[in-house]
């Protein structure tokens, strides 16, 4: 692999079924790390160790395929890590990096990709079906693209923006017919969303820094689709989801969640995919971006574990819960209570 992530080993981050706990302050998230300080790219995994990393975890790993979905407008194959044990199982996808300055939820679901082939996952993966597309916009993440990056902050190897190589932003494309969107949405909706029978999706963003509730800043958000169209018991499914990650994460100490503010249309993600085909869809927006033109959206890297860390948990907990089956009574009442986010003044 070319680049490792970050300057520490994740592989004892996570044992599937146990988070454990690796020593963050209490204060990680709410008004913990902030805005400021280096912004590191080069500690990410560029296109290519990504791609390195997928390969060398099939190897190892029987019940690991990888797919090619389709190629980014500069010609990037887009992979797709599949897990599917019995097609008649239920199936939740992860997507990330639609937008490709929000890289930390991909380190995530890579480390997460590593340990779903431990002998801590025996016996999970017969009972859910697992897809990961960990980086559909490869060309962003590369800042490879037809627009100048020049006021972008990190340093490192390379800029990482929010959009597609023609400066399209993939997650307001998914209300088109599929023959007018842009590459990267045309083959999700192709040769995933249509191709496999999709029970469940959380798509995996970052937000900026400032955003809080209570006073308090969150360490992410969640929202479940809220277009109008939607059928009744996929948003229930939408809602148990969100349930499923909220109990995981709000009790921890470090993680603290808000409820987007996000839009109704049908072309985003969350609401297009549960529109088009009947998925149960949670928008989870985590805090801080890897890249921005913008000082208040991006995030210093000494945040970088916790929030990997979070995403982590919120892969972790929602296999297992679809797995055992404990996703079907999940208590969706926290979201009559649960606090809008809004967003705090930038600090001097």
């Amino acid at each position: 692999m070319k680049k490792k992530v970050l300057s520490i080993s994740l592989s004892g981050l996570m044992a599937f079924g146990a988070v454990t706990a690796v020593g963050l302050p209490a204060s990680a998230v709410g008004n913990g790390p902030n805005v400021g300080g280096s912004i590191q790219t080069s500690i990410l995994h560029t296109y290519e160790s990504m791609v390195d990393y997928l390969k060398v975890q099939e190897a190892k790993q029987e019940a690991l395929d990888l797919e090619v979905i389709g190629q980014t407008v500069k010609g990037r194959d887009i992979y797709m890590a599949k897990y599917i044990s019995n097609p008649e199982n239920p199936t939740i996808l992860f997507l990330t990096q639609q937008h490709g300055n929000e890289q930390l939820t991909t380190e995530g679901a890579l480390e997460f990709i590593k340990h779903l082939g431990t002998g801590k996952t025996k016996g999970v993966l017969d009972n859910v079906n697992v897809l990961v597309v960990p980086m559909l916009n490869a060309d962003g993440a590369m800042g490879d693209v037809n627009f100048s990056l020049e006021d972008y902050l990190a340093d490192g190897d390379r800029h990482l923006t929010r959009y597609n190589a023609n400066g399209v932003d993939i997650n307001r494309e998914h209300a088109k017919a599929t023959e007018d969107m842009v590459p990267e949405a045309k083959v999700l909706h192709e040769n995933v969303f249509q191709k496999y029978e999709i029970d469940y999706m959380i798509d995996l963003h970052h937000q900026g820094t400032r955003s809080a509730t209570d006073g308090e800043l969150v360490s992410g958000s969640i929202l479940y689709p809220t277009n109008s169209n939607v059928d009744p018991d996929v948003l229930e499914g939408s809602k148990k989801l969100g349930s499923i990650v909220y109990n995981t994460l709000e009790p921890t100490g470090w993680g603290h969640i808000g409820k987007y503010a996000g839009g109704t249309g049908e072309n985003i993600g969350r609401n297009g995919a549960a529109v088009r085909y009947d998925i149960s869809t949670l928008l989870f927006e985590m805090r801080g971006m890897s890249d921005h033109s913008y000082e208040s959206y991006a995030l210093g890297q000494k945040s970088n574990g916790y929030l990997i860390k979070q995403t982590i948990t919120t892969l972790d907990a929602a296999v297992r819960a679809i797995a055992d089956g404990s996703i079907e009574t999940a208590d969706t009442s926290f979201w009559d209570t649960l606090p809008e986010q809004k967003n705090l003044p930038s600090e001097e």
